[in-house]
């Protein structure tokens, strides 16, 4: 079975590897490539500022991590465009469908990116371009591949011109419309040329050869070819991208025979029949098959002699009796006692958690369900849940309990780790110790967890805010305890910090243990929250857009525990696919990717109150030094103390009376319009959101009223603000300049600069 994964970059040995593996494929497969261009690829996918596009590469691997192919393509975010560089199977596989599996993948993911267009190059099937006939033969086959989804050369134009003059087989230009039926308008295909042509071969076209190229466009619509090799009532239909599907479900079909009918054991098959059957009946997700998986993914993260003895004691017990430990013979942990029954308490943490066989059978399956999501998520699913039980974030490296046998997040959050940094936001009332002891010294993997306080909680002896890592994890565990009676709004406060240094951390995924306890009345907790709370959870989490795995953890009160899931994954999905419901708890959201800005207030006068407001929403965002943030604040006194004469502008915006987002600006003394942008900062819980987005460009308007012609803003070349270069290239701004070693050695500034239209 191959999966098609993204890859971001190479900070993992795994990444590393695969991206060597892909610089070979592209030496082989494509001789024409110069070796600069191939050397360059790991930078590429690092630095969208530089190179002028983001930049995509994903691979076709097997459970192995064998590579059997790669498609490469370019976002040129400034203009909706993308642009396929390549895609090839490894050498020896083609024929095998690969080709026609990373196509469908870039296609999906052009369209989630709200692409106009797919474009690309083939080379051609004319004679007159082509006069190899073998050459030629080849050329057609792969028209023929591109024709199926749609996809067809551009006509009546000059981009078939050969930069020099003895060169054979000059590409046409491909259009894949994404399912669109029209053909390309114009300003679409001059837009995209021009891009192509001055940010991909800039050392290649001179501007004298991209002028002449784009005059050469001239009819609306552009016209593309008729097909040649298949009927278009053949062709492939567009499919619906990753982000626009039902989410996926793996249910655990092997939970039910872990049935223990002791008095007062709450963990019960019958918590996934009422959480399935409420997400059944509201048609909000898909139910997707377990995949089996080998059991060295469990020894990843569990000592051998847990696993072995788990193994060994239920066998022993069979599925009619069940053996609890009554000994704890920990005292003595070189010399563990024989008997198994007795041992029980040498590996187990609680005397409520029984082993029998079904136990056994029930756990290892859970781990194959939530290891089917996490390749659900590598695939490039936007997020996915596994319905499981037992349950499993108790479960430490060396000892198990509080119903959890093995750690089924942290076993996925370590598999997904080879491929890029993980948080773990354990959302359960009980301490997510098993996480928090798994990976405790490493600092590839964020452990944040949001509980009781041990004080009166279980585990009793782990989760306490001390407890920050160690060695190489050092501040890498973040502990949030809570008292025994909260209230929901305090519950949403806590969150939005825990969430806010999850923003720091930068992960390539998350994994959200998901325990339902935190619910009123819920037998095993103390909290209050309601289904709308878990509405307003599930919105938070979904709105940081981090590919997500989610994984059934507690909840035993079933009564409501399907309405509190169902609650949970629909404010999660509305709020990470851009589509959510007006409500008066939350009036901002996002509908399609804009801003229903109905309940936004818009002002740009500043008065007292500000400058602490200011003040407190720049030092939530978490990147700026505390004199970073005491300037930010003496600008607003200053146009309090001297008004336009400043020279600092200011435009806010509020939300039922909380300030959100804000920018200070103004005209560069000494200049024929041209603007400073000085601030830009938006809450952190409602970034993502495409606030940013909004201030800016009604900042970009007041700008043009005042007569700026150009803006420029500058910020940090560190990994930190690799995020804030993007937003200003996302917003059409261009790098004009670096300033090595500006803020320190190593730290420089980045000039951006935007002519305003």
């Amino acid at each position: 079975m191959l999966r098609i994964r993204r890859v971001q970059d190479d900070s993992t040995p795994a990444n590393k590897t695969v991206i060597l593996e892909a610089q070979s494929i592209m030496r082989v497969q494509f001789p024409g490539l110069s070796g600069d261009d191939i050397d360059k690829l790991p930078n590429q996918l690092l630095d969208p500022v530089s190179y002028g596009f983001v930049s995509n590469l994903f691979v076709a691997e097997d459970a192995r991590d064998r590579l059997h192919g790669l498609a490469l393509f370019l976002f040129f975010s400034d203009i909706k465009v993308c642009y396929l560089e390549l895609v090839s199977a490894a050498p020896g596989t083609t024929g095998r469908g690969i080709g026609d599996v990373l196509y469908t993948r870039v296609r999906e993911e052009a369209m989630a990116l709200n692409a106009e267009a797919l474009f690309f190059e083939c080379l051609p099937d004319d004679p007159a371009l082509s006069p190899d006939p073998d050459i030629r033969a080849q050329n057609a086959a792969r028209l023929k591949f591109y024709e199926r989804f749609g996809a067809r050369p551009v006509i009546g134009t000059a981009y078939e011109t050969p930069v020099s003059d003895d060169a054979t087989d000059p590409p046409y230009l491909m259009v894949d419309m994404l399912g669109n039926a029209a053909e390309p308008g114009l300003e679409l295909v001059r837009r995209a040329v021009r891009v192509i042509l001055e940010r991909k071969y800039e050392t290649i076209c001179t501007p004298d050869y991209v002028t002449s190229v784009i005059t050469s466009i001239t009819e609306d619509p552009v016209r593309l070819r008729d097909y040649r090799y298949i009927h278009p009532r053949s062709r492939r239909r567009s499919q619906s991208p990753h982000g626009q599907q039902a989410m996926p479900v793996i249910v655990n079909d092997k939970h039910d025979i872990h049935h223990v009918h002791d008095r007062g054991y709450v963990e019960a098959p019958a918590r996934v029949r009422a959480i399935w059957s409420e997400l059944e009946n509201a048609g909000m997700v898909r139910r997707v098959a377990p995949q089996h998986y080998p059991e060295r993914h469990i020894l990843a993260v569990h000592d051998a002699r847990l696993v072995s003895y788990i193994r060994r004691a239920c066998k022993l017990a069979g599925s009619k009796t069940s053996i609890y430990p009554y000994v704890f013979p920990v005292r003595n942990a070189a010399r563990p006692p024989k008997e198994q029954a007795v041992l029980a308490g040498y590996y187990c943490i609680d005397t409520f958690t029984p082993l029998n066989e079904n136990a056994y059978l029930a756990a290892r399956r859970a781990v194959d369900c939530t290891m089917t999501a996490a390749d659900l998520i590598l695939n490039g699913a936007p997020a996915a849940y596994a319905l499981v039980r037992p349950p499993g974030h108790h479960a430490e490296a060396k000892v198990f309990g509080g119903f959890c046998y093995f750690n089924n997040a942290a076993i996925a959050a370590n598999y997904l780790s080879r491929y890029g940094r993980v948080a773990i936001l354990d959302i359960d009332y009980h301490h997510g110790n098993g996480q928090q002891d798994i990976f405790y010294q490493r600092s590839d993997v964020l452990t944040v967890s949001i509980h009781g306080h041990p004080n009166f909680a279980y585990p009793y002896f782990s989760g306490f805010r001390d407890e920050k890592g160690l060695d190489d994890g050092a501040g890498y565990n973040v502990n949030l305890p809570l008292a025994e009676t909260i209230t929901p709004a305090l519950y949403h406060k806590v969150l939005a910090e825990a969430l806010a240094r999850i923003r720091r951390f930068r992960p390539s995924y998350l994994v959200v243990p998901a325990g339902f306890d935190t619910a009123k009345g819920d037998p095993t907790g103390t909290w209050s929250n309601l289904a709308r709370d878990f509405t307003e959870i599930g919105r938070a989490i979904g709105a940081e857009g981090y590919p997500t795995l989610i994984v059934q953890e507690g909840g035993y009160r079933v009564r409501a525990l399907g309405t509190n899931v169902r609650s949970f994954l629909g404010g999660f999905s509305a709020a990470q696919t851009g589509i959510a419901t007006l409500t008066a708890r939350d009036p901002i959201v996002r509908q399609t990717g804009t801003l229903n800005t109905a309940a936004l207030v818009w002002r740009d006068s500043v008065s007292a109150d500000d400058v602490n407001r200011i003040r407190s929403l720049v030092g939530a965002t978490g990147y700026f030094s505390a004199d970073e943030i005491a300037i930010a604040a003496e600008l607003v006194e200053e146009r309090m103390a001297k008004g336009r004469r400043s020279g600092y502008e200011f435009l806010l915006a509020e939300l039922d009376g909380r300030l959100v987002g804000y920018t200070c600006f103004g005209k560069i003394d000494g200049t024929e319009g041209s603007f400073d942008l000085y601030w830009i900062a938006v809450d952190p819980e409602l970034q993502g959101n495409g606030l940013g987005r909004l201030i800016m460009d009604r900042t970009e308007a007041a700008m043009r009223l005042m007569g700026a012609i150009s803006v420029y803003a500058d910020t940090s070349s560190s990994e930190r603000y690799s995020s804030t270069r993007m937003f200003y290239v996302s917003m059409g701004f261009h790098e004009q300049a670096l300033l090595e070693d500006f803020y320190s050695k190593g730290d420089g500034k980045v000039i951006f600069e935007k002519v305003l239209d």
